[in-house]
């Protein structure tokens, strides 16, 4: 006999013997029957495979309760949605230096919070200098809620330093409109029932993973003529930049840009002297160079 056909045999055997193996009938199956011994308690006294989950573990693993999952997650039901921890964030949007007509001059914008994830104290500060003097600088200092997502509503007072000191009363709304506009909108009270606004908006377009263009707009606007700041009713000035940053790091980031300025009615020949100036529009296009930085 060769050994090919030797090989084909012993398989045939093989393959002829299991059926008949697995079709042998149990001579205690009638035992069990008589005594109604149902086959998961049989399982359960010998440590046979059933269709019970619990059953693949080794009989020497002791199967898995409900206490024991409370246990080991206490907080999967009607857990803390929010880290209570207290965290901090600074941002300096831009510290640049500016120029063009009636641009010269270092600017800077800063922001940044101290608190959770739905409670914050705010602050904002921003201002600009040139010819060896300051001309103009304000800080805020808010308390934000978050109400939805991405939105916080703030309260709180913003103090203007220059060029003539005053006190309002801040509220209003900011965060991350559809498509990740960052919006920012806040109303202001001060003395003698004088009111004021200012809405920003900006965009992060991602060129590479470090290059990253943004463009801005913001625009400011007053209740009631401010003759001490030299501003008139309506629409008091507006900005529109466009900058182009590069991150060294995440945290440190140069750029440079162009932005228009945009001073209307008084505001536009309150820097000439004016006391009763037209109602122009006067556009002040510049160049910027600055840094951008968080911590």
């Amino acid at each position: 006999m060769t050994p090919r056909v030797a090989l084909v045999l012993l398989v045939g055997v093989l393959v002829a013997g299991v059926p008949a193996h697995a079709q042998e009938p149990d001579p205690h199956a009638d035992h069990h029957g008589a005594h109604g011994e149902t086959s998961g308690q049989r399982a359960a006294g010998t440590g046979h495979r059933t269709d019970d989950a619990s059953s693949d573990l080794p009989a020497f693993i002791a199967p898995v309760t409900d206490e024991m999952r409370e246990a080991a997650f206490p907080h999967v039901h009607g857990h803390a949605a929010h880290d209570t921890r207290v965290n901090a964030f600074v941002l300096f949007d831009g510290i640049e230096w500016r120029s063009g007509r009636a641009q010269d001059g270092v600017a800077w914008r800063n922001t940044g919070w101290i608190g959770g994830d739905i409670h914050r104290l705010w602050f904002r500060t921003e201002g600009d200098a040139g010819d060896g003097s300051l001309r103009h600088a304000q800080v805020q200092a808010l308390y934000g809620v978050a109400v939805a997502r991405w939105w916080d509503v703030v309260v709180g007072v913003r103090q203007d330093v220059r060029p003539a000191a005053a006190t309002w009363l801040a509220f209003g709304i900011q965060g991350l409109a559809p498509g990740f506009f960052h919006v920012e909108a806040t109303g202001y009270i001060g003395s003698e029932a004088r009111t004021a606004a200012h809405a920003e908006v900006s965009y992060d377009l991602l060129l590479t993973n470090r290059l990253v263009l943004q463009p801005t707009a913001e625009l400011t606007l007053y209740g009631r003529d401010h003759e001490t700041l030299g501003l008139a009713r309506g629409f008091s000035s507006g900005e529109a930049g466009l900058r182009l940053r590069y991150h060294l790091t995440r945290e440190v980031a140069p750029y440079v840009g162009v932005t228009w300025v945009r001073a209307i009615g008084a505001a536009s020949d309150a820097s000439h002297g004016a006391t009763t100036p037209p109602r122009d529009v006067r556009w002040a296009p510049g160049l910027v160079t600055g840094v951008r930085v968080w911590f």
